[in-house]
């Protein structure tokens, strides 16, 4: 373990290595140089003064959100002498299972190249360029014949190498308080009990006012709103990461959100962002990959089917398409337990210098951006920040795994009739809401309730809401779940999420629960 001193120096070594070199750091040496033509920069002051031009125009306090970025997303200091994919991922036995599951897809991916007699990329010829440039803001409208294409791997399949998880090391009969999690996850994670939620969770109690309740015994909705949007106000004007993240967890104004959450994760929409997200869209004008079909097959049966989102389909393949061919996003596989996938140019097998890097829902952040390369930039944040860990296998608290492990000791915790009635006719409680919480509940619940509830997950800066979001929709739904005799059943009950009041479940279960 580091100490105190120098864990927070080997911390700013990290994130100056990381700023080096980005557009903040480039424009921040350009207005330093451009301030020495001033009349107020005395030479015998020179640093100070630079430094309180550069504070006085706001550049200081774009430094800082740019360094709370950097703290909000990089993993904790670990020894210098550790191996990276010790800081990847601490626990041996889930790189090797996550390592299992790469492989899995990639076979399914190299299998359907074969069966299907297509290569993984290929270079369009100039009249598919053409169409495909004339056709980008309406690829909607195009129905390519997509039927022999399969999905790569479906949730269930997911859920079932996670199920499968074990500690080669650990006994568990030594531990009877593990050993009676009759769940479906077998590995001892620690994750927070109801007490410990309530104390991280603190600011959602019942008596602190939120946006998404609509009848607070303490204030009117309406004054609280107006309160809470002029304060909001207030935080954009001041321009602070720290203080938005704060203030988002009571929930974002619908007029403000988009800023609020740029705001949040740092987002920029400077003219080289913008030339970066068109040298994007030419590589998927220039190239097209396997990937290509699998995402318009995935919108096809997602999106496109869906009475919220289907109107931004084009946006959807814009992005989508777009993320696919962005090698920055590569950079969050320093603190993801994953690797990227690899393929090998003809001949080349096995050298690495002849590698190519090979490439969660988008959708809801369409109501807020109606800018492609906004809406591009927001969206790889979210993903690099918080969704890539719904996807791959960790022992981090955010990841799938601890989000399921909680999910099961909550609900054996706090309902256990529930729980054991649900395991006796063969319902696992996981199986039906591991597809709410690794889609981060987009689709099931109403866009408001969602960017409700992604809301907190900014503000929080945390996963762990998703899991006591589906306890408390199980215990919503707790008289009805009893009384069913299946599986079917039970998915049958919990069917329709459209009509939940997400701020009102999170409440009553944590902070109404007996502990």
């Amino acid at each position: 373990m580091l100490d105190q001193d120098t864990e927070l120096s080997v911390a700013i070594a990290q994130i100056v290595q990381r700023l080096q070199g980005t557009g903040l750091c480039n424009r921040l040496e350009r207005q330093a140089q451009l301030s020495l033509h001033r009349s107020d920069i005395k030479i015998e002051s020179l640093k100070e003064d630079v430094k309180e031009f550069l504070k006085t125009a706001g550049w200081e306090k774009k430094l800082q959100n740019a360094v709370y970025r950097e703290l909000s997303v990089l993993p904790s200091p670990s020894h210098p002498a550790a191996p990276d994919d010790h800081i990847k991922e601490p626990l041996a036995y889930m790189r090797r299972a996550q390592a299992s599951w790469e492989k899995r897809v990639l076979k399914s991916l190299n299998s359907m190249c074969t069966e299907l007699s297509i290569p993984l990329a290929r270079k369009r010829p100039v009249d598919e360029q053409r169409e495909l440039l004339s056709k980008w803001n309406e690829m909607g409208t195009d129905e390519p014949d997509l039927s022999l294409f399969r999905p790569v791997y479906a949730p269930k399949d997911f859920l079932e190498v996670l199920i499968n998880l074990r500690n080669p090391n650990y006994d568990s009969s030594d531990q009877p308080s593990f050993s009676s999690h009759l769940g479906l996850i077998q590995i001892p994670l620690q994750v927070k009990d109801i007490p410990e939620l309530k104390e991280y969770f603190s600011e959602l109690d019942l008596n602190s006012g939120q946006l998404g309740i609509d009848d607070s015994t303490h204030v009117p909705p309406e004054l609280f709103e107006n309160e809470h949007v002029r304060i909001g106000k207030k935080v954009l004007s001041e321009q602070d990461s720290a203080a938005a993240q704060q203030y988002v967890r009571q929930g974002c104004p619908t007029a403000l959100r988009a800023e609020l959450w740029a705001l949040m994760l740092n987002i920029s929409n400077h003219p080289e962002d913008i030339l970066y997200y068109e040298q994007l869209k030419s590589n998927v004008i220039q190239h097209d990959l396997l990937a290509d079909s699998l995402i318009y097959k995935d919108v096809k049966l997602t999106a496109s089917n869906d009475d919220y989102y289907f109107v931004f389909e084009d946006y959807l393949y814009q992005v989508l398409l777009c993320f696919s061919r962005d090698t920055s996003v590569l950079e969050h596989f320093a603190y993801n337990s994953a690797s990227p996938p690899k393929s090998y140019i003809r001949g080349k097998l096995g050298l690495e210098e002849y590698a190519v890097v090979y490439p969660p829902n988008v959708a809801p952040l369409c109501f807020l951006y109606n800018e492609p390369s906004k809406l591009y930039q927001v969206f790889r944040e979210m993903y690099v920040r918080f969704f890539f860990r719904l996807h791959s296998i960790s022992s981090h608290r955010s990841g799938i795994v601890s989000l399921c492990l909680l999910f099961e000791s909550l609900l054996q915790t706090h309902l256990p009739q529930l729980f054991y009635h649900l395991r006796e006719i063969g319902a696992q409680p996981l199986r039906i809401s591991f597809k709410w919480m690794v889609r981060a509940f987009s689709g099931y619940l109403a866009t408001d309730q969602l960017l409700l509830l992604w809301d907190r997950i900014l503000g929080y800066n945390s996963l762990e809401i998703l899991a006591v979001l589906a306890v408390a929709v199980f215990a919503f739904r707790a008289v009805n779940l009893m009384e069913v005799t299946s599986l079917a059943a039970a998915e049958a009950v919990l069917a329709d999420l459209s009509t939940l009041k997400v701020m009102p479940l999170l409440q009553i279960f944590l902070f109404a629960t007996v502990t």
